[in-house]
């Protein structure tokens, strides 16, 4: 009953009826730039962050129990002083518009993901020898950017986690799912990964990423790939080979197949949206068939016609895999709500917590973090790239790298409106464009909440008993393996 509850709370935030404060004077007064923010007010996002971090590991039982508590109360902590400075109105517009524009599309695709997938099952058994399991990785990754860095990890990563139930070490098999899978697969099409489908909506060629990221992408997945089999190769001959559990006589086999081609619907739902571009023009109460381009307003915040109708489809999708895959087979695949539920709460806590840093970000130069975003240009005001990779990277870690592509993307842009600009950007500026562009999706794989699939593969790791590393424990991962190859990467390929 508590994930019904949470589930339609979360879905009924996009389509409440237009909303009003009787308590503030709704004018000009509500928004307020980066500009005008002070670097304190990134506090309570880094106290979730060290919550995330911590919790698991000094007050377990407590946490395990409270987290959603803790979540919101970060989230109080920010929004509390926040409407005491700045005032209802400017408070309400930013936590609805990032709940609105943000938050709730994040988790119903994570969600319909979650569900579709969760029906697909893996019959007969697979064993989780170094080959088969570098196999899987290597096929994740080759999905990722065809069906989304989120649609190929919720796919393979429970086969992967029954096919390697028997063995001792498994971690680092997870740890490289991530890496592979869940972030650097995705870099070959604006599907592949939220940073580079907001490249396509601002007019980003579709198959720019492909000419341009494939050399990068298919280096670092290699190498990648090649490390991981040596590691696992050691650690297979250390358990002394260990034999998989027998599933009785049943052949291999995949149950709940409909559920591909509910995937695809899944992808058909997110490409459309982009695709259909609403004539900004029109008028907000026209007709479906006069191309409106906004269905209502909540508080200044536009809900776009493309944007819910892709919403509306993905809680359908879900809705008919719930229908249409037998309970008995998403059981025996290990199937439960508390990843999602997870999730959920922790990041609605992040996302309320990171609009001040978003938004001292996107005022470059003017903002309490100008000493970083200045770093990107040289005294002559000419992009350096390789900066670029690196900032974008880096902060792409920590906040939504989606939104912190978009801050790079423009800055290097100009005016993204001119057609004429984002030409320049893929032609005479493009390897600027490969720096933003790798920065976001690659380095998306340093921490878990990096990028939307992280911590969802995490979640469901642990709740089939696999011991992952803590917040930190996975960083430590991340920099001894990808910082060094990230190095490599960025002197071979960013100009």
């Amino acid at each position: 009953m508590r994930k019904i509850q949470f589930l339609i709370f979360v879905s009924l935030l996009a389509f409440i009826p237009k909303m009003s404060f009787a308590a503030s004077a709704v004018g000009d007064a509500w928004y307020i730039g980066g500009a005008d923010l002070s670097s304190l007010w990134i506090i309570p996002f880094v106290g979730m962050l060290l919550s995330i971090a911590l919790g698991p590991i000094l007050f377990a039982k407590f946490w395990h129990h409270n987290y959603g508590k803790i979540s919101v109360a970060w989230a109080a902590i920010f929004i509390v002083p926040f409407t005491a400075v700045h005032g209802i109105s400017i408070t309400a517009y930013e936590v609805i518009h990032i709940l609105l524009i943000d938050y709730v599309p994040f988790l119903i695709l994570l969600f319909s993901l979650f569900v579709i997938s969760g029906g697909i099952r893996l019959k007969g058994s697979l064993s989780g020898s170094p080959i088969v399991n570098t196999l899987i990785l290597v096929i994740g990754a080759v999905l990722a950017s065809w069906m989304g860095t989120t649609g190929a990890a919720m796919l393979l990563i429970r086969p992967l986690l029954r096919a390697n139930a028997h063995r001792k070490y498994k971690v680092h098999t997870v740890v490289f799912f991530i890496f592979t899978v869940a972030n650097i697969g995705g870099s070959l099409t604006p599907v592949g990964d939220p940073p580079l489908f907001l490249g396509f909506l601002k007019g980003v060629d579709f198959f720019w990423t492909l000419k341009h990221m494939f050399l990068p992408m298919l280096f670092t997945l290699i190498i990648l790939f090649i490390v991981y089999f040596i590691m696992d190769t050691i650690l297979y001959k250390k358990e002394g080979k260990p034999v998989a559990e027998s599933s009785g006589d049943e052949k291999l086999g995949l149950e709940g197949s409909i559920n591909f081609l509910l995937i695809a619907g899944v992808i058909f739902a997110v490409v459309i949206s982009g695709v259909w571009k609403p004539d900004p023009s029109a008028p907000i109460d026209a007709s479906i068939f006069d191309n409106a381009p906004i269905a209502f307003s909540i508080y200044h915040v536009p809900m776009y016609l493309n944007e819910l109708t892709r919403l509306v489809l993905l809680l359908i999708l879900a809705s008919l895999s719930l229908k249409l895959t037998r309970k008995e087979s998403r059981e025996l695949n290990g199937f439960n709500w508390e990843p999602i539920l997870e999730v959920g709460k922790l990041f609605f806590g992040i996302f309320i917590t990171m609009i001040p840093a978003l938004k001292i970000l996107q005022a470059g130069e003017s903002g309490g973090l100008a000493s970083v975003v200045s770093m990107i240009s040289d005294e002559n005001g000419n992009p350096v790239n390789l900066m670029y990779f690196w900032i974008t990277g880096i902060l792409s870690s920590f906040l939504d790298n989606a939104p912190t592509y978009l801050v790079f993307f423009t800055t290097a842009a100009g005016d993204v409106a001119n057609p004429a600009n984002i030409q320049m950007l893929m032609t005479e500026k493009s390897s600027t464009l490969l720096a933003i562009s790798m920065g976001a999706v690659f380095m998306g794989a340093n921490t878990y909440i990096g990028n939307a699939p992280n911590f969802m593969v995490r979640s469901i790791a642990e709740n089939q008993g696999v011991k992952m590393p803590s917040f930190f424990g996975y960083m430590v991962w991340s920099i001894a393996i990808l910082i060094p190859l990230f190095l490599i990467v960025g002197f071979i390929f960013i100009d």
